[in-house]
């Protein structure tokens, strides 16, 4: 079946610059047909999304801290990226092309490997790799609404390769000191989906199956990743003891990056982004995860997370029980208000599970929380009693469909 799916994906052309969309309604309701006029649309609403910024004070230019220090790059690293660039891939917004790199790696390996350790050194990152391409990504609902779409973003390659690089390094530094906490799942090595919901309900089935009362809150994000305070995540990258050459390399990587949209061809003007880290981007995963890492400091109650879906579950089968989740989330809430996130109260919703269940009413901030009898956890549908009757409904509709269009698509079987 792999390679069933492998023929079908290579004679599909996926090129991003050349996304190609139907219509779509605006802030006013109307109708817009011109790609020009949908990339515009598009890129302001994405912008629009980003929290507004105190401007960051940067050391940048040719200051180079006085410490001695241990070369980041190795020119053999460098040449093994550039190696392994796969030539499928969609160029950069400078118009360099991933294969172009590859069959150069020999001769370019040694003078970007200078380039990126002077880069890293100074803290100063070249223009070119702090643009973006953005490609909207259509998620579900309806295809001309605006917030249906999520932006990711095309950046640089050779930009790209310095930041596996900086990644290797605060990957590095990150392991050494133990500071990550083992509550996310998501860009964790060696933890996925699977491990996050076998952790989380294992808890969850055993107070079950004592015949206690369980509470499971689902917790969403607005816009997460493109709330994120650039200085607020700086200064979790300093209290997590990342050093002071990288975590300036960062500063500068996040100031002054703007994006554009492109819809089949026609490009929008760019924008300026003061806020996020850039989803796409290969730093993307590691800063997010450091910037919600402290997301559950004093909570009491099961809370596990995977980017950032959150859940949070506990005992309720007293008083007390329950009024403990309740402060769990109030010290969520807090939380978020403090790190200038906010959660989407009309998208958190709660399971009541266990007989006998009182179905106490949560709040989060002055709204109270919607109650459910079944939610779709990382494409795994949980219901109210714990069974798996409706994930095998629905996992044997999709066998189904594949089977029927595989039917449809070969002409012998």
């Amino acid at each position: 079946m792999s390679d069933f799916y492998q023929t079908v994906k290579s004679a599909v052309v996926d090129e991003l610059h050349y996304t190609i969309m139907g219509p779509m309604v605006n802030e006013v309701g109307v109708l817009l047909m011109g790609d020009a006029e949908k990339a515009e649309i598009l890129n302001a609403f994405f912008a629009s999304r980003t929290a507004p910024q105190d401007s960051l004070t940067l050391e940048g230019g040719e200051k180079v801290l006085e410490v001695e220090i241990s070369p980041l790059v190795d020119k053999g690293v460098v040449w093994e990226h550039l190696s392994g660039l796969n030539a499928h891939k969609s160029m950069s917004p400078n118009g360099m092309h991933p294969r172009v790199l590859r069959e150069l790696a020999e001769v370019i390996a040694e003078p970007l490997s200078v380039i990126f350790e002077r880069s890293w050194r100074t803290g100063e990152v070249p223009e070119d790799w702090r643009i973006a391409i953005v490609t909207p990504v259509f998620k579900k609902g309806k295809k001309e609404d605006l917030g249906k779409y999520r932006p990711v973003s095309l950046t640089s390659v050779p930009g790209k390769v310095l930041e596996h690089l900086v990644l290797d390094a605060i990957s590095k530094q990150l392991e050494e000191k133990k500071v990550m906490r083992s509550s996310q799942h998501r860009f964790t090595k060696g933890k996925s989906c699977l491990t996050n919901l076998v952790a989380f309900y294992d808890g969850i089935t055993s107070w079950v199956d004592e015949g206690r009362v369980v509470d499971v809150i689902y917790l969403d994000f607005s816009k997460a990743f493109d709330t994120v305070s650039h200085d607020i995540l700086l200064a979790k990258l300093r209290k997590c003891g990342i050093d002071e050459w990288t975590v300036r390399w960062v500063e500068n990587w996040l100031t002054g990056q703007a994006q554009r949209v492109v819809i089949s061809g026609t490009e929008s003007g760019w924008r300026s982004v003061t806020s996020s880290v850039p989803q796409g981007s290969v730093l993307c995963p590691v800063l997010f995860n450091i910037f919600i890492d402290n997301f559950h400091e004093g909570i009491v109650s099961a809370l596990s997370k995977y980017a950032d879906d959150t859940k949070l579950g506990g005992v309720a089968d007293m008083p007390e029980g329950c009024a403990a989740i309740q402060q769990d989330l109030d010290r969520l809430e807090r939380w978020a208000g403090s790190n200038q996130m906010r959660l989407n109260e009309s998208k958190c919703r709660v399971l009541h599970l266990g007989r006998n269940n009182h179905m106490y009413q949560y709040r989060l901030g002055d709204d109270l929380l919607e109650r459910s009898s079944v939610e779709k956890d990382l494409g795994v549908l949980v219901d109210d009693r714990l069974t798996m009757s409706k994930q095998c409904t629905l996992v044997a509709r999709r066998a189904n469909g594949i089977l029927v269009c595989i039917k449809r698509s070969v002409d012998s079987r």
